[in-house]
């Protein structure tokens, strides 16, 4: 096996989609990271397309675990390196959307309970998509999956989006963060803060799924940005458990929610009429964050 001599903490080489949302997410999240720092990844895409045994595309020491217990193993290691002295080393936990919002919410509230000092990172992908696009907690109103499938008398997915950043505001976390994979500087940053954060901390950051969304390989950033600008999903950082103000939003002018939905064929059978509630999410949103 040939190895890749690079300063990259996730090498390329790896099997994600062309044009992946999450990977420079992800990309975007490690070059915010130390090289002390040990990284608890669920079961997911970001897992079975960076270690294929018998290889693996991390430079830093990374642990695979289950989708429910990504948290209870970084509490874990981090009571392991607290009984050694070592207050440095960093514990990051990266899971989707199925892990944090879903299978691993129980396990997420017993660590932020404890206050234990681990950043977790959601990459947001709307659905499970490693294993074949499902509807999550997370998928949005409207949107076609493999279990929510639009029809002559299915809209999609019928529920709505579960707040995960107001979950983990009630449980007092002192930073809390949403952002998107088109703005890498804005994850940069907010991962630098989280992890000088003493306590839990939750980063959230949506990353367009190509197959899942049904996009082009080069649309996820584009899209990612149309999120922001309809104000579907804001760029949102919470400090002390207060919003602070993005210079980022304040830079744009909301737009409708037309173009965001158009581009993606997971809400082309949606009606004019379904599109309305869908706009009502996003003036929802832009009322209660103080969008401009």
């Amino acid at each position: 096996m040939n190895k890749i001599n690079n300063k990259n903490k996730l090498s390329p080489g790896h099997s994600a989609c062309a044009g992946c949302g999450q990977l420079s997410a992800v990309q975007s999240v490690m070059r915010a990271l130390s090289d002390d720092t040990i990284i608890v990844n669920a079961t997911g895409c970001l897992e079975v397309t960076t270690t294929k045994f018998p290889e693996s595309a991390w430079s830093l020491p990374w642990l695979h675990s289950l989708f429910a217990n990504a948290s209870s193993i970084a509490s874990g290691v981090k009571a392991s390196l607290k009984n050694q002295g070592n207050s440095k080393t960093k514990v990051v936990v990266q899971a989707g959307d199925g892990g944090t919002y879903d299978i691993g919410m129980g396990q997420i509230s017993g660590m932020w309970e404890r206050d234990d000092n681990v950043l977790y990172v959601c990459y947001d992908t709307e659905a499970y998509s490693n294993t074949g696009i499902q509807a999550s907690g997370s998928t949005s109103y409207g949107a076609s999956t493999t279990t929510t499938p639009a029809g002559e008398k299915s809209i999609g997915s019928s529920n709505h989006k579960k707040d995960m950043i107001g979950i983990a505001l009630a449980h007092g976390l002192k930073y809390v963060a949403q952002s998107i994979s088109g703005f890498p500087e804005d994850i940069e940053n907010k991962v630098k803060k989280a992890i000088k954060t003493k306590g839990s901390s939750y980063i959230q950051i949506l990353t367009p799924c190509i197959p899942g969304w049904k996009l082009q390989s080069d649309q996820a950033a584009y899209v990612g940005k149309l999120a922001v600008e309809t104000g579907l999903y804001p760029l949102l950082e919470y400090v002390d458990g207060k919003l602070t103000k993005s210079s980022i939003n304040s830079k744009f002018k909301i737009k409708s929610i037309d173009k965001y939905l158009s581009v993606q064929k997971r809400f082309n059978h949606l009606k004019q009429k379904d599109k309305e509630k869908i706009q009502e999410i996003a003036k929802e949103n832009i009322k209660k964050y103080k969008l401009k």
